[in-house]
């Protein structure tokens, strides 16, 4: 294969990679708004709050499950097969949730969350890892993954304000039926993604081979032992943040208004990888996480010591209202959560040679952390919404511990090739 081919491949490649990034911020933030719909129907306002997370733990849960196998696999079949696997995974676990609504059974719900969230992990296991490799490493690796964050904080940003719109302002009587459209749209978006990954010619990074000797385990590097603790608590940080903003905002403004208010999080998100792939390049990872970690750390602070005491004018819905302070100071934490994801990763996974796919596997795993957190969470927000964001205080601040001190490689001795 001539240069220019091989380049024009690698492109393809990373494009192809680029629209998966943004389905796996749209399936996984569909469980948030849609969990919400199903938890309506409990009576009780705590039990509402709790039913209403336990989609999103479901979808998270998966991670759990099928982390390590998706490495497992990734490492045997490569990494365009394990895309097709990710993306059929993602049509059923979407047609299991329209079925719920058909069947009127939450239990077939979280059946399609469940496998949604296999759907989203092994999706995770591709994109990330794939795009570090065709960047090379380093802060290029992690500016490819910034740039497919923008694409993934898009589809992130327009699913809860889609929700909130075709909802409207009370989730009173409503039900799945009444999200159907989304459903569909996720439903048609897997078969055109599956159709066009299936008919694209997949660059692979890494040599196929079950050949390959592992002399340790990839839990031997400290750096990816105590990154995948980080992974835990940032996206139990990324997810509770937003969905917990719904809860609070949602008594004060309503639900449509609620919802494009925290989707504003999301946009900020958008922002924020936006700013971080341009600069990707020249700021490393840790230097990113640090800066972010400080003022994600300020912001909620700032925002449970204020409580309601201060009221400010946003625009919504076409009118001018009034919303306490403390919900624009969390959703300014979107700028800080953007880069995050992939910053951790990078230092993550740096200098992990052929350990790469197995600890992908094990990255993902701990993703699941996506769902234990907000669902802790939600149990505090039962009785107070703002003190709530204790939970995602104390995780900001091990990241912060993570960047600083246990994201270095300390196990250079290992051989990775």
């Amino acid at each position: 294969m001539s240069k220019e081919q091989s380049n024009s491949l690698k492109i393809i490649t990373i494009v192809a990679m680029m629209f998966l990034y943004a389905m796996i911020s749209f399936v996984t933030n569909l469980a948030a708004p849609v969990g919400k719909i199903w938890g309506a129907s409990f009576e009780d306002p705590a039990q509402a709050e709790r039913m209403g997370m336990l989609g999103n733990l479901f979808n998270f849960l998966a991670y759990l499950i099928m982390g390590i196998p998706a490495g497992n696999f990734l490492a045997k079949h490569g990494y365009k097969k394990t895309a097709l696997t990710a993306i059929f995974l993602g049509f059923i676990g979407i047609a299991i949730q329209w079925l719920s609504g058909v069947f009127d059974s939450f239990g077939v719900y979280l059946g399609g969350a469940l496998i949604c969230g296999f759907c989203v992990c092994m999706l995770n296991t591709v994109v990330n890892p794939m795009l570090n490799l065709l960047g090379g490493g380093g802060n290029r690796g992690n500016q490819l993954n910034m740039i497919g964050g923008t694409l993934n904080s898009v589809s992130g940003s327009l699913t809860p304000m889609l929700v909130g719109a075709i909802i409207g302002e009370s989730l009173a009587g409503k039900g799945i039926d009444d999200v159907n459209i989304m459903l569909y749209m996720a439903m048609g978006v897997f078969a055109l993604l599956y159709l066009i990954i299936r008919v694209t010619p997949i660059a692979e990074p890494q040599q196929v081979s079950d050949n390959v000797v592992y002399e340790r385990s990839p839990w031997s590097f400290r750096h990816l032992t105590l990154g995948v603790i980080a992974i835990f608590f940032y996206v139990g940080v990324e997810v509770g943040i937003p969905a917990t903003l719904i809860s609070y905002l949602t008594p004060k403004v309503g639900f449509a208004a609620a919802g494009l208010i925290a989707g504003r999080y999301w946009v900020l998100m958008l922002v924020g990888r936006f700013v971080g792939s341009a600069i990707g390049g020249k700021v490393s990872s840790k230097t990113m996480v640090t800066i972010v970690s400080c003022v994600a750390l300020a912001l909620m602070g700032a925002a449970m010591l204020m409580g309601d005491s201060i009221m400010a004018k946003t625009y919504v819905q076409g009118a001018v209202i009034a919303v306490p302070l403390a919900s624009t100071l969390l959703v300014l934490c979107g700028l800080c959560t953007s880069v995050m994801w992939t910053s951790i990763f990078n230092m993550a996974t740096e200098g992990l040679g052929k350990y790469t796919a197995k600890a992908s596997g094990i990255f993902m795993m701990m993703v699941v952390g996506g769902g234990v957190v907000p669902y802790i969470q939600s149990i505090v927000a039962a009785h107070n919404c703002l003190i709530s964001y204790i939970v995602p205080f104390i995780s900001v601040a091990y990241i912060l511990f993570y960047a600083l001190i246990g994201s270095k490689n300390v196990n250079k001795d290992i051989k990775i090739d």
